[in-house]
This record gives C-alpha cells, sequence and structure tokens, in this order.
C-alpha cells in the first residue's frame, strides 16, 4: 500500500511560483513513476506532468510547458512540482498519483495510487 501526502499549496498572485511536494509512506519509493494531475473547478482531473522511476525522463501537459517542473528525491520519498509564471487558470487542486508500472501514462486510470489534493489558488 502507498500513501501519498501533498503540500505547498496556497495562494499566490498570478506571475508567481508555488512548489509542491508530495511524500510517499513507501517501502521503495523508486518503483514508482510519479505523477501530478490538475482538477479546476467544476471540472475533470487532467494531466500535469509525470516522472519515471529514477528521475531521468519527464513529460508535461502543453498548458504548462514551460513553467512547470517535476523532480524527485528518491532518498526523500519525495516527488515536487515546480510552477512558475501562474495565471488565474492553474487554480484548483493538485493531486499526486504514483504508479509501479513502467509505462508512459497521462490518463488518470493509469495510476493506482493518489494523495488526497493540495488547493492552488492564483489572484488576478
Amino acid at each position: 500500500q502507498v500513501q501519498l501526502v501533498e503540500s505547498g499549496g496556497g495562494l499566490v498572485q498570478a506571475g508567481g511560483s508555488l512548489r509542491l511536494s508530495c511524500t510517499a509512506s513507501v517501502r521503495t519509493f523508486s518503483n514508482y513513476v510519479m505523477a501530478w494531475f490538475h482538477q479546476a473547478p467544476g471540472k475533470e482531473r487532467e494531466f500535469v506532468a509525470r516522472i519515471d522511476r529514477a528521475g531521468r525522463s519527464t513529460r508535461y501537459a502543453a498548458p504548462v510547458k514551460g513553467r512547470f517542473t517535476i523532480s524527485r528525491d528518491n532518498a526523500k520519498n519525495t516527488a515536487y512540482l515546480q510552477m512558475n509564471n501562474l495565471i488565474s487558470e492553474d487554480t484548483g487542486n493538485y493531486y499526486c498519483a504514483a504508479d509501479p508500472t513502467p509505462i508512459e501514462r497521462t490518463d488518470v486510470h493509469g495510476y493506482d495510487y493518489w494523495g488526497q489534493g493540495t488547493q492552488v489558488t492564483v489572484s488576478a
């Protein structure tokens, strides 16, 4: 069983930055692909970014490419999402997800484990 806990959300002005963290309670964190998803108010949960188990390969959704950076520290059992140049459309809940299958997935069904989410609000 994998437990994921997100932190780092909050209120920020447009153009500002936040760094989200996702800490996993798991024996071997490096066995899991990690991803971040975003759910805006009234909308479905959407893929933001993913990182492979070693931290060498990443993929981003088009709206965040060049603004967000996903990373991980396997020694700390933690994945990160650095969010820069935030815009109002980035507002919503951000969820961390993990999956042991080393297949590139960007849909919610590709991940077995989820955190509770952390709220990000970007003000104009």
